[in-house]
């Protein structure tokens, strides 16, 4: 078992951020400030993303190499297949296990914005591929390293679907796949009813996965963010009571927001009820929201960071 496996396997929930890295240096210090006071909440770790295409690696690389060597923060940085060679995965993945790094997200990823990208040139065209990959890579270091515990490998699962597998059966398989190259956990994308959680779930376990699955949140901030997360995630489902929340207020960023936690914080309280593996919150760099939720959840004391401050970067 490695480190990070005691982190996922214990017997609490456990509680994560993930961060995106700022495009620019004042950003990244900024950001950084930010996570350092997440400590006090002792979060099980953080996350760090990879922009599509691999365009903010070396922003990624540079943020989780800070947050690992200045605090004691455990960090899991995203690597993805789009763009890069065996040898690039390979220093990346080196460099990580050298430096103490304790687990890595593997993701397929996805190609540049307004590209016809070709994956016949990717050393990996998905990320069963690359999980296995890593897993070598690890195992290699164990036995060369005494001091590396081996990495725990994490990939993302889809409570509704993913957007690019409409077949439902063959989407668990892939799952599942994941899984019988080395995987340990999942992280879910997010969701906004509890019950397609629940379902993926079972399903998951039918298909003889049974690895933690933690459950990835994002409170709702504007109408705007709603249209982009459904952007992104394409074909994301935001359930009728929850537009019935938002229409009822007055249309102000403010009243969405209101709406956002109280909806989040009752899927948290919902899923500890459950007792998930893990609450995976997805931040958008902001603070407050996550905080307020923590605050209700009594899972730490907020006010010990500021209370309902707001960072973005």
């Amino acid at each position: 078992m490695t480190a990070f496996d005691r982190i996922i396997h214990g017997s609490r929930t456990s509680f994560s951020f993930e961060f995106f890295p700022p495009k620019t240096s004042e950003g990244a210090d900024k950001l950084f400030d930010h996570i350092v006071k997440l400590e006090e909440l002792g979060p099980s770790f953080v996350s760090v993303t990879y922009g599509a295409g691999g365009s903010t690696r070396q922003l990624t690389l540079d943020l989780v190499h800070r947050v690992r060597k200045e605090t004691g923060i455990v960090t899991v940085p995203h690597l993805t297949c789009v763009n890069h060679s065996e040898e690039e995965i390979r220093s990346m993945v080196e460099g990580y296990a050298d430096r103490g790094i304790q687990s890595i997200l593997a993701l397929r990823g996805d190609a540049p914005k307004d590209t016809d990208h070709d994956w016949s040139g990717d050393r990996f065209s998905n990320a069963s591929q690359l999980v296995k990959f890593i897993r070598t890579i690890s195992d290699q270091k164990t036995q060369s390293n005494p001091d590396f515990t081996g990495f725990g490998i994490g990939v993302a699962g889809f409570p509704e679907g993913h957007p690019g597998t409409p077949n439902r059966l063959d989407e668990m398989d892939y799952l599942k796949a994941k899984i019988d190259a080395g995987a340990d956990y999942i992280i879910t994308q997010m969701f906004f009813d509890n019950r397609d959680l629940y379902d993926f779930r079972d399903r998951c376990e039918m298909s003889g996965i049974r690895v933690p699955i933690l459950c990835g949140v994002m409170p709702i901030q504007s109408i705007a963010g709603m249209k982009r997360m459904s952007d992104l995630a394409q074909g994301m489902r935001f359930p009728a009571p929850l537009l019935r929340m938002v229409r009822r207020t007055d249309g102000s960023a403010e009243a969405i927001r209101r709406v956002g936690v109280h909806w989040a914080t009752e899927q948290c309280r919902d899923l500890l009820d459950h007792r998930v593996s893990g609450i995976h919150f997805y931040t958008l760099n902001t603070s407050s929201a996550t905080l307020e939720i923590y605050k209700t959840l009594g899972v730490a004391n907020s006010e010990q960071l500021g209370g309902g401050s707001m960072l973005e970067f």
